[in-house]
């Protein structure tokens, strides 16, 4: 009896662990992905964006903030793209056709990258739709949002111009 509580104690505890080390707090390094574009031409890393603020969004196509979100998104990427501002939205879609049609409808001109599996969105630790990271040049995670209404695009916008620089 003995021998199996402590079996069960030792499997919590190893739950407990492997859960911190893929949380993804304010103040930590952004965990390091690759991951297809959601047209699967290419793959997008992370990394290749060091140096730029990113606000990295995991969203599905039957979220309906996301739909509010993607179009005042897209208006503040193309605001600062020019000064080193970076939007990458992770679609969790199992099925990409249900992505493509939500992007057909609302479409933007910002990275949409496919991670079907939710091996990243579990790395993160996404608990709701949208959830989204704002990461500094140096890859750190600076906020972490959850959910949108469309009153929220001035505080993210306020900590995107600080992180960029222009106060």
């Amino acid at each position: 009896m003995q021998k199996k509580f402590l079996i069960i104690a030792m499997m919590y505890l190893l739950n407990i662990v492997s859960f911190d080390v893929n949380a993804s707090e304010v103040g930590e390094a952004a965990p390091q992905f690759t991951l297809p574009s959601l047209n699967g031409n290419q793959s997008v890393s992370l990394k290749q964006m060091e140096g730029k603020v990113i606000y990295l969004d995991f969203w599905a196509s039957w979220c309906a903030p996301c739909r509010t979100s993607f179009p005042l998104l897209n208006k503040l990427y193309e605001k600062y793209k020019s000064q080193g501002f970076e939007v990458v939205a992770v679609n969790l879609d199992e099925d990409k056709t249900k992505a493509e049609e939500f992007l057909k409808e609302i479409p933007v001109e910002f990275t949409v990258l496919s991670d079907a599996s939710g091996e990243w969105s579990d790395k993160f630790v996404v608990e709701s739709m949208p959830t989204s990271f704002i990461i500094d040049k140096k890859g750190i995670i600076q906020n972490i949002h959850k959910g949108f209404v469309s009153g929220d695009i001035e505080g993210l916008e306020a900590k995107i111009i600080k992180l960029i620089g222009n106060k």
